[in-house]
């Protein structure tokens, strides 16, 4: 149930964006309580909702457990704290847009952002007017933001969802746990507490989401880079079925998730930098910012073993645990064989590693070589092909690309090849390939360069020295285009596209014009498959 109510006198927006003045407030009853969101010229937003009790009062390293109900109205107009976290830095690259501001102390942090169209209640869930005229419940999109899984919240200025609650769209953002207190593997501990954060996001949603307008049984779950993985483990397990409806993985991997001994020498690793046994009860006897901290030392650990690489190639000390990855569960038929699934990279992902921090121009062919023998068991072949596929090629170039390969796209292959041969849902595939003119034009079609463009931002706010889209203007057609085809795909299942399968591996790819492909990069896609 929502209700308006006359102009407030304050509001706060997350940092950097650029939402209009609100309006007034309005109000809306969840399961736990009321919450008051600002309005704005069109459009509701209600922040800081919690979707968990904070995990200080339940156990830091615990599943996630129901929020307790509140009294009264709980104002929802004003950005909440954050999940703690370690300052991340990329090199002279301004990656606050994506990271956001970093930790805001406070204890409910596992809450969720909600952006809807301001209007009157829904009659129905089908996402359309019913005859009478009255308006039916909306599509829903929960994204997950990434950040190595160790960084990130919803109050990055990427995240903003006003052009997804203009375009008929109810957007839920969702912050979860991070770093140890998320992800480390711990004796007396559920494993992937975070991703255990963002199942219990989306119960709220089947829950709560009504109320805000939102049809519950057409959710869209949505991720970029860790976010991304996160949601292809969502769609590998079985209560995905109960919970999603579709599914978009932005430069994720399905391929990326730790065993469980590489996860046991991170556990060691962060064990020993902080002098206390590897257990759940001491772990938790650790004030929070030493865990932080701790976090921080954590790089460098040789996760190789006899039967796996490092799927994030030494970026992260972090990821979903599991005895099998989330690609093989999906070919195994387990998860939500149903769910439709819109999947891709951008071209050039590993540029954003490697351009910021000069290490693009100063590679070499021996630094190329050590990237393929990082990833794969047949190195000297691994580089061939990619020599091949890019003639003339700087180091840089083909060390940036076999990163790229190794870290989202071997198990986006792997996830959409799954995909389409096990689930009676539909298959996409897409690759960005604009190109950005930050530094000098190397930093290109990198990771993260899409997430404007889905979320229909003005370039503007993104241009400049050292800003993630360079001096230069994109296509004015680009944002527009690409955040309608999310739109489409969340309320139709189809993102206006050809399917992928494992006979044509149709991809569309993105740039100033938008193209469709057969087997793109077949040769490297499959040298990475042996």
């Amino acid at each position: 149930m929502s209700t308006e109510h006359p102009p407030g006198t304050s509001s706060a927006t997350p940092t950097g964006t650029r939402t209009a003045t609100p309006t007034g407030t309005r109000t809306v009853t969840t399961a736990q309580g009321v919450v008051a969101g600002a309005r704005h010229e069109g459009f509701a937003v209600f922040r800081g909702i919690p979707y968990a009790a904070p995990p200080a009062r339940t156990g830091r390293f615990a599943a996630p457990q129901p929020h307790a109900p509140w009294q009264g109205v709980r104002d929802a107009t004003a950005a909440g704290p954050t999940a703690p976290q370690a300052e991340r830095n990329l090199g002279g690259i301004d990656m606050s847009p994506y990271f956001g501001p970093g930790w805001i102390p406070g204890e409910d942090y596992l809450t969720l952002d909600v952006w809807t169209p301001d209007r009157p209640a829904p009659a129905s869930h089908s996402g359309v007017q019913d005859l009478d005229g009255r308006h039916a419940a909306l599509p829903v999109m929960v994204f997950v933001h990434g950040g190595g899984f160790v960084a990130g919240s919803t109050r990055a200025s990427l995240y903003d969802g006003t052009a997804f609650a203009r375009g008929g769209v109810v957007l839920v953002t969702v912050n979860y746990r991070l770093g140890i207190s998320g992800f480390l593997d711990l004796p007396g501990a559920p494993r992937n507490r975070g991703l255990l954060d963002v199942i219990a996001a989306l119960r709220w949603v089947r829950e709560n989401i009504a109320a805000f307008g939102g049809d519950p049984g057409l959710v869209t779950l949505f991720g970029q880079s860790a976010g991304a993985t996160l949601t292809g483990a969502v769609i590998a397990a079985p209560e995905s079925r109960r919970l999603v409806r579709r599914a978009i993985v932005q430069s994720g991997s399905g391929l990326g998730a730790f065993s469980p001994e590489q996860a046991a020498r991170v556990t060691k690793a962060a064990a020993d930098a902080l002098g206390t046994a590897p257990r759940a009860d001491a772990f938790a006897a650790v004030p929070e910012a030493r865990l932080v901290e701790a976090t921080a030392r954590l790089g460098g650990i040789d996760l190789r073993t006899a039967t796996a690489y490092d799927p994030l190639v030494g970026l992260s000390p972090f990821s979903v645990v599991a005895d099998r990855q989330p690609a093989d569960a999906v070919a195994a038929g387990a998860g939500g064989t149903g769910i439709d699934l819109l999947i891709g990279t951008n071209a050039e992902e590993g540029n954003l590693y490697l351009v910021p921090s000069g290490a693009h121009a100063a590679s070499t062919a021996a630094d190329v070589r050590a990237a393929a023998e990082r990833s794969h068991p047949e190195p000297d072949l691994l580089v061939d092909t990619y020599r091949g596929a890019l003639p003339g090629a700087t180091p840089g170039e083909l060390r940036s690309a076999v990163m790229g390969d190794a870290l989202f796209g071997k198990g986006s292959w792997a996830l959409a090849d799954a995909h389409a041969e096990r689930s009676s849902g539909a298959t996409y595939s897409y690759r960005f390939d604009w190109r950005s003119g930050a530094f000098d034009g190397l930093l290109g079609a990198t990771h993260t360069m899409e997430l404007p463009f889905v979320f229909g931002l003005d370039p503007a706010r993104l241009r400049g020295p050292g800003a993630l889209l360079g001096p230069g203007s994109p296509p004015p057609d680009l944002a527009p285009r690409m955040h309608a085809a999310w739109i489409r795909f969340a309320r139709t299942g189809d993102p206006g596209w050809a399917r992928y399968d494992t006979r044509r591996r149709v991809t569309t790819v993105i740039d100033r014009r938008w193209t469709v492909h057969e087997d793109l990069r077949g040769d490297v896609r499959r040298a990475w498959m042996r």
